[in-house]
């Protein structure tokens, strides 16, 4: 909110431009000033804002419904002194499937071992990192080297960054914000001749696009049976479409 600048005369004599109470009730707002020389938020807007707005940031994703425009009584040379508000209902991008922001850092490595490489993706996943992978690239000097990626929420970003440059040899690194669209996930159990696994569904309108056999539960069971792993993931898949073949 451009809460303006200056000063206003009020019962209290003249005070500041945003006055005390605007800028005490807009203290968890993103505000800035335009140098123009009005009072742009009164102590009422602000109190309304306080008590009404859970959250700030671009307009979202939305079907406009109504739009209203209130007008000013003061004459503005920079600009029409006019408040806009557009009421709607949110658009989705897809049922089951979300949206949110992440922020990707990335970092070009061409002189840390592969064994540090290993030890750092443990530490950025317990870290509370989305994904981690590393991409061979050929680099300058014609060396050879590897493009970490990490990814996680905004956050998260802080911490992650501090980590990158704690484990790994890079000196510099690239930081983004991205969209990640996230199709619906649902945890299901299977029972399978060696016990249960656990299935990770993907869905999408209800409808379920992929099914994947947990993997620590499948190692589990391989080792305590003593049967092929690629056997276990295997049965995982027979056994789920069987089962949801006979709940159909």
């Amino acid at each position: 909110m451009n809460v303006g600048g200056g000063q206003v005369k009020t019962e209290h004599g003249v005070l500041p431009v945003p006055a005390p109470a605007t800028a005490d009730l807009l203290r968890q707002a993103p505000t800035y000033s335009t140098g123009i020389e009005r009072e742009l938020v009164t102590p009422t807007g602000a109190a309304l804002v306080a008590a009404l707005v859970t959250q700030f940031g671009p307009q979202p994703r939305m079907t406009v419904e109504r739009i209203g425009y209130g007008a000013g009584s003061a004459e503005l040379a920079e600009q029409p002194n006019v408040l806009r508000l557009l009421l709607g209902e949110a658009a989705e991008a897809g049922r089951g499937v979300e949206e949110p922001t992440v922020t990707v850092l990335e970092a070009n490595l061409d002189d840390m071992s592969p064994l540090v490489g290993g030890y750092f993706m443990d530490q950025a996943l317990a870290a509370g990192a989305l994904d981690v992978f590393f991409t061979p690239v050929q680099m300058k000097k014609n060396r050879p080297g590897l493009v970490v990626t990490v990814i996680c929420s905004p956050d998260r970003a802080e911490l992650l960054s501090e980590l990158i440059f704690e484990q790994t040899t890079t000196i510099g690194l690239r930081q983004y914000e991205a969209r990640r669209r996230v199709l619906e996930r649902e945890f299901v159990s299977v029972e399978t001749p060696y016990g249960p696994v656990r299935m990770k569904l993907a869905k999408l309108d209800g409808r379920v696009l992929n099914a994947a056999p947990e993997y620590d539960d499948c190692q589990r069971l391989a080792r305590e049976k003593s049967v092929p792993l690629k056997q276990v993931l295997a049965d995982a898949q027979f056994y789920f479409r069987r089962q949801q073949k006979d709940r159909s």
